[in-house]
């Protein structure tokens, strides 16, 4: 973690996959929540002074603002995954995926993604510009592109992001990658100078996407559990013992529900075993009443769910909140399976997605505007 002067004025520099001091690289472990956005707020302020950290604080709840805006317009996602099933392969969407296209700052980027499973978030946006206004590829492709390798790959946050970059998610304003902006924040190291559309418009937006109530399911704290309950862990929140005493439950396994209805997404290897590992690491330091490490399940189906349940006498199942994205739909099957074999489910919500969603209806701004103060900061 960088000091937090130096984040603030360092933080935009994308020096190459070797030097990245001046970022916090904790995205993966949040986008997991190995580690939560409470405690890197609270840890941060305990150290050091809003005004000097404000920078960083908002970069952390760009992804609350990105779930809790996505909670409401779910079809948002759905297109996309259907767009992205519709999508047809081409020589044009081969050469950007191999970083082959001739633009040297693209194809670097493009080949540092595949082989590290990152890329800078300054280096993002202006990769998803280039794919979008020089190469004229779909953004659908190229947000697929990023979730299939990102260790962070957040499904909020990567689908709306490209929508912002392309003009789609606030209408009428895109971002368009600047030649002299990448040579400056690369300090020389990549110039794409003469090689990029600087004057592309933004994309024509359709309708604005349908929006729903969203209500999150209760806390913790209103119905703590009992004797005969089970937790079973996945890939959207890995630190249960922020929410849960030792030994609160009968039993405990997770696994990777999403693994099992993926399609037409793709998964780089990578990511899928870092993925498995997370939720391994968090089972291996979750105990149940006798003191035994949490189970991984190689199956995730609802058969599989319901067969630990049984087997382990469970009269109620506990999951996270599944946020719009790839596990919620396996999740609800798991559920649906569960609650035929006569086993109660208890879906749960933290107290933060509770205190912040309900601000993320329109722009970031107005969200930090009335979730800042709730944080207890001016």
């Amino acid at each position: 973690m960088p000091q937090a002067k130096f984040y603030t004025k360092e933080r935009n520099f994308d020096r190459g996959p070797d030097n990245r001091e001046n970022v916090s690289q904790l995205s993966p472990y949040l986008r997991h929540r190995l580690l939560t956005e409470k405690e890197v707020w609270q840890k941060t302020l305990e150290h050091h002074s809003f005004e000097t950290v404000e920078k960083f604080l908002q970069e952390v709840v760009w992804r609350t603002y990105w779930k809790g805006w996505l909670e409401r317009r779910p079809l948002v996602w759905d297109e996309w995954v259907d767009a992205v099933g519709r999508s047809e392969d081409s020589k044009e969407l081969e050469k950007a995926r191999e970083g082959k296209t001739g633009i040297g700052a693209f194809d670097t980027w493009a080949r540092e993604l595949v082989a590290t499973n990152y890329l800078h978030n300054h280096a993002r946006m202006w990769f998803a510009s280039i794919w979008i206004f020089t190469l004229r590829l779909p953004w659908e492709a190229g947000a697929a592109f990023f979730l299939e390798h990102l260790l962070d790959g957040d499904p909020a946050s990567n689908t709306l992001g490209w929508r912002w970059v392309a003009g789609l998610q606030t209408r009428g304003k895109h971002y368009v990658a600047r030649a002299e902006n990448i040579r400056r924040y690369t300090e020389g190291r990549l110039d794409p100078q003469g090689q990029l559309d600087e004057e592309a418009e933004p994309l024509a937006a359709g309708d604005p996407p349908e929006k729903i109530e969203a209500e999150l399911p209760p806390t913790v704290a209103s119905d703590p559990p009992r004797s005969g309950d089970g937790l079973f862990l996945t890939t959207d929140d890995l630190a249960p013992e922020t929410l849960f005493e030792s030994g609160a439950f009968d039993s405990v396994a997770g696994g990777r529900p999403e693994i099992e209805s993926l399609s037409p997404l793709r998964e780089a290897r990578a990511v899928r075993d870092f993925r498995a590992a997370v939720v391994r690491s968090a089972l291996s330091h979750t105990e149940d009443r006798n003191g035994k490490s949490g189970e991984w399940m190689d199956q995730t189906s609802g058969r599989a769910v319901v067969e630990w349940a049984e087997t382990t006498r469970l009269k109620r199942v506990w999951f996270a909140h599944a946020p719009v994205g790839s596990t919620r739909r396996p999740l609800k099957q798991i559920a649906e399976a569960l609650e035929a074999s006569g086993i109660e489910v208890r879906r749960y919500a933290r107290q933060w997605d509770h205190d912040l969603h309900p601000f993320a209806k329109s722009g970031f701004f107005a969200f930090r505007k009335k979730a800042f103060p709730l944080l207890k900061v001016s």
